[in-house]
This record gives C-alpha cells, structure tokens and sequence, in this order.
C-alpha cells in the first residue's frame, strides 16, 4: 500500500477486511501502529498470534470470546457503532489468540509494536470514559477507552469519535509528529470509519478528511471517505474531519510512536487554534 487513503476493499489481507502492517505500508516512517477488521460468521472463529505487538480486541458490531494466556474474557459486543461504548479486551505480544464469536460480527484489533508485555485484561464498557468534546458545529463525542491516562498499555493509544451529521471534528487541525518533551509526541495514526446510514431512505453516507503539510513533502490529502476507509496519518496537521449533514460519523483512531513515553501531546494548527473548538 502506498497511499495514505484506503478505501474499502483495497487493504484486504486473508480473513481481514482491512489490514494495516507496520511493516507493509511503504511510509518510510510508519513503524508502530497496526489495525485489522476482521468479519466472522455465526459460530466461527479466528486464531492469530501477537508477534511483537500488543492489541486490542474491539467488537464494532456484536459480540465475542477472546481466549488468550489460558483466560477467556466475554464480550457483549453492542448492535453497532453508534449505539454505545463496548467492552474490549487486551492481549499482550508473544501469544496466540482465539476470537470465537457465537452469532457473528465485525470486530477491530487495534495494535502497537511494543517491548513490555502486559497481563491480558478485560476492559468493561461502563468503565469507558465518555468526553465531551468541542463545541456548536465542531461539537462530537469521544469514547477514550484506551487513551493514554484511561487503560495501561506499552504504546498503543486507541479512542472511538462520534461527530454528528454536519458537524467537524479533529478541529482545530493538530500534528503530534515531532519529539518536543512537555509539548508534542510523536505517533502515527490510524483514522477508520463507518458512516450512519439514513434510516428513512436507506442511503450510505460519506464525510471527508483533511490532512495538510506540517514540512516540506509532508502527507497532503483530502479524501471523501465511507464506510470500511481507513487513512492513515504519518506526518502533518490533520483534520477537520467532516460529517454528511443527516450522517453521523464514527471514527477509531488508534496510534503508536517512536518515543519511549505513552503520551498524547498535540500541538494545535497557529492559524486555527480557536478556543470552544478543541
């Protein structure tokens, strides 16, 4: 793969509907984060090995057993993105994994290249911080289940975003693409979404991402983007992220960097730092 917008159906990779490997990209830099969505039918299951990465095991829709370390964690799962927070759970690297799922679904695992290796755990949807976030047009919602002060892991940061139709999100436009301590860390990022149908007629929806230079020959893009798209975020100042008006947006980012502290530190576009809006 070699462009930073994926659309639905151009990263497959055997059972993964969408499959980004850190060492598969071909962006010089990309070295961390990973993301697969897998989709299994009633009554199957999936067996995969963590390698040198720890994951997260995310149902988008339905729910499912993950079985690891001699542990199986249930999870209830939720009809679909946009009905709530899920229940999730880690599995560290260095371990062979099984998703069994009963009645089918679709399930994220969400990944970081890491060196700890951490105990397998089971994170409980009514444990999911709930954010606020923005305000008017730019107001949306974040599910930070696994940001970098909610859920212990070595590097992976993974969050769920609701932007209403018509709204903007990930505005102001941020970058965290340099190593400034105290100020900005460096992380690659995964944007995946799935886009509200119109429950009155039945149509898909769409939105658009932008993501701008931060250096000379930096990641430019503006994409339309669906259901099943992923865009991935090297370098540069990303968003806004657009809502169709009448379809809501859901996106989950999941992110990993270089540098040896798990942190979230951003640093917010000069010419659209606009306060109300973060």
């Amino acid at each position: 793969m070699t462009n930073s917008h994926l659309p639905n159906g151009t990263a497959v990779d055997g059972p993964y509907t969408l499959a980004v490997d850190p060492d598969k990209t071909n962006l010089p830099t990309w070295s961390r984060a990973a993301l697969r969505i897998l989709e299994l039918a009633p009554g199957t299951t999936h067996t995969f090995d963590t390698g040198e990465s720890e994951w997260i095991v995310l149902p988008l829709t339905g729910g499912c057993s993950v079985t690891a370390d001699g542990r199986i964690i249930e999870l209830a799962g939720r009809e679909d993105v946009f009905s709530g927070a899920s229940d999730f759970a880690y599995v560290p690297r260095g371990t062979r994994a099984e998703i069994a799922s009963g009645a089918g679904g679709r399930f994220a695992l969400a990944g970081a290249k890491c060196g700890r290796r951490l105990p397998v755990r089971r994170g409980p949807a009514p444990e999911v911080p709930i954010e606020a976030r923005g305000a008017g047009t730019s107001a949306r919602t974040v599910r930070n289940f696994a940001a970098a002060d909610t859920f212990d892991c070595d590097q992976l940061i993974a969050v769920e975003v609701i932007t209403p139709g018509g709204n903007w999100s990930s505005y102001p436009p941020h970058k965290h693409d340099e190593h400034r301590p105290g100020t900005e860390t460096r992380l690659e990022e995964i944007y995946y979404y799935e886009i509200a149908v119109d429950e009155a007629t039945g149509t898909a929806g769409y939105g658009y991402q932008r993501v701008s230079p931060s250096r000379p020959g930096g990641t430019d893009l503006l994409a339309e983007v669906r259901t099943g798209d992923a865009v991935l975020v090297p370098d540069g100042w990303h968003g806004p992220s657009i809502a169709q008006p009448g379809h809501a947006m859901y996106y989950l980012n999941v992110m990993a960097g270089p540098d040896e502290s798990r942190e979230w530190r951003i640093s917010f576009h000069p010419a659209h730092a606009t306060e109300g809006y973060r």
